[in-house]
């Protein structure tokens, strides 16, 4: 791998880890269309501890301010704080993708060699930003979630372990679908990634040091590290912003020509 591709997938990863646009559709996509080689353990770890450290800093006082509910919760024995529920509804969309990726572990991994199916599923993204768009009025905030709320929004999360399908968009729309304004929405699904992200990172990490590969990469990897951080603060910052008054619309029609697309890449190289 050169600084180029490093660097390039660095803000690749950061901008679509956020963004509802899918980074391992990109990240499966990108590098077959130019005939670059998979990224290594080492690299793919590293960018994604990028995007995690991201959303915890962009995060902090949201997720301090969680804990101190979560305390007064357990000094009280009620959850009547609404910091309190918050945490608790975290926890619970936590959940599905944590099962599905423990459980099903081989199938997903098996769907990252196929850019097919990647393509195909960046069309079912675009289709379910579409569909959410049209939907009917949402004028819900986090403190009206309920626990049937997160669990909806854990289980679009667990969908989205499949390449292609959005993290970001999927929950987001999951959130809208049931009612929530889009930057509510956002929100809640930027704070459900850290725990997501931090476990496979971590996850990923436990593979990587038995590798050994560690140091020869470290320069490449401190560059993928670095770009995919700072281009998920931007993406963060921006998309926060962004759906307080626009749409998902232009990602939809984005996620639709890019697999679009795909196929017809695939399709022509059989």
């Amino acid at each position: 791998m050169s600084w180029i591709q490093a660097l390039l997938l660095g803000l690749l990863q950061g901008v679509t880890e956020f963004l509802p646009v899918s980074s391992s559709g990109h990240l499966v996509l990108v590098p077959w269309l130019l005939g670059w080689p998979a990224p290594t353990l080492a690299f793919d770890t590293l960018v994604h501890w990028g995007t995690a450290a991201a959303v915890v800093g962009y995060f902090w006082r949201d997720w301090l301010e969680l804990l101190q509910g979560a305390w007064e919760a357990l000094r009280s024995r009620s959850l009547d704080d609404p910091r309190a529920r918050l945490l608790l509804w975290l926890v619970i969309g936590t959940l599905p993708a944590a099962l599905a990726g423990w459980a099903l572990e081989d199938f997903f991994e098996g769907m990252f060699g196929r850019p097919a199916a990647a393509a195909g599923f960046l069309l079912v993204t675009a289709s379910i930003l579409t569909l959410v768009e049209s939907g009917s009025r949402r004028d819900r905030s986090l403190a009206q979630m309920t626990w049937l709320d997160a669990l909806l929004v854990g289980l679009a999360q667990a969908a989205a372990i499949l390449p292609g399908i959005s993290r970001s968009g999927s929950t987001i729309a999951a959130g809208m679908a049931r009612g929530q304004e889009r930057q509510h929405a956002a929100r809640f699904s930027f704070l459900l990634s850290t725990p997501i992200i931090l476990g496979a990172g971590l996850l990923q990490v436990a593979d990587l040091l038995g590798s050994g590969s560690l140091s020869a990469q470290l320069p490449l990897l401190l560059v993928g590290f670095l770009a995919a951080l700072l281009a998920g603060l931007a993406c963060i910052h921006f998309l926060l912003r962004y759906l307080q008054r626009r749409s998902l619309y232009p990602f939809a029609i984005y996620c639709a020509f890019v697999g679009l697309g795909g196929l017809v890449v695939a399709l022509v190289r059989g």
